[in-house]
């Protein structure tokens, strides 16, 4: 494990203050790999804070580009950057907020074997994606290679988020999605309130930050819920489906 320069331990001395984050919790995030599947409202908001966190290597992934509905919410796009590549945007301001982070980028849109690969090598996938089929496929590789995923949502002023730790005894993500229907509304069909997404992908950059360190306790199998229209947060236990395709033992 690389250890913290002392020019480090300066920067990230807010962090090291908490005694049970301490230099061992910032070294853990220093040597941590954390994979970001789309550079959206969520996306840009998680990778915000885990690059001013110093977590030592982030690969963003993105097929898209920046359009300018997205200004509204997506904080790491600037007006000059619209046609640009999402991932290649993001990473010119991550790069800004702290050069010692390692920013790579896939251009693509991932699935089977890619998606397989680009899991295997990070130590957890957060899943900022906007569309049910990849978020299932997203957790069956995670499954696959037991890599803790963090999956959150945000849509019109509801916003949710949950922790999968991919332990034998614990729910995935396809034990919670077999309950949706077959269509789920996005962004473009129903909207999203702005800050909404902020919320919900720091929440995500909170949570990777606690695994990695091993501080506090995770939302390991906890549907927490969020309606920004009266902010009221509402905290539900998912059930392990025993039938599960994905996860059953």
């Amino acid at each position: 494990m690389k250890e913290l320069s002392h020019q480090q331990l300066m920067r990230y001395s807010r962090h090291i203050m908490i005694k049970s984050v301490d230099i061992d919790g910032q070294e853990k995030i220093f040597n941590s790999k954390v994979l970001i599947i789309g550079v959206g409202g969520l996306g840009c908001a998680a990778a915000q804070y885990l690059t001013a966190s110093g977590v030592g290597e982030i690969t963003l992934v993105d097929d898209d580009c920046v359009d300018t509905t997205n200004l509204q919410r997506q904080i790491l796009h600037y007006e000059k950057n619209v046609g640009m590549n999402k991932c290649q945007s993001a990473k010119q301001t991550l790069s800004h907020l702290n050069s010692e982070v390692i920013i790579n980028t896939l251009e693509q849109r991932l699935s089977g074997e890619a998606l397989s690969q680009a899991i295997a090598q990070h130590d957890i996938v957060l899943d900022c994606c906007d569309n049910l089929v990849s978020r299932n496929e997203i957790n069956r590789q995670c499954f696959r290679h037991k890599t803790p995923l963090i999956s959150g949502a945000a849509i019109r002023m509801e916003g949710q988020i949950v922790v999968y730790d991919m332990q034998p005894a614990s729910p995935c993500y396809q034990c919670l999605s077999k309950t949706f229907g077959e269509q789920e509304l996005t962004c473009v069909e129903a909207g999203v309130f702005s800050p909404l997404v902020g919320i919900i992908g720091s929440m995500q950059a909170c949570e990777t930050l606690k695994i990695i360190s091993r501080v506090g306790t995770p939302l390991v199998g906890k549907l927490l819920l969020i309606d920004a229209s009266d902010m009221s947060i509402n905290t539900f236990t998912i059930t392990k489906d025993k039938n599960c395709s994905v996860c059953r033992c």
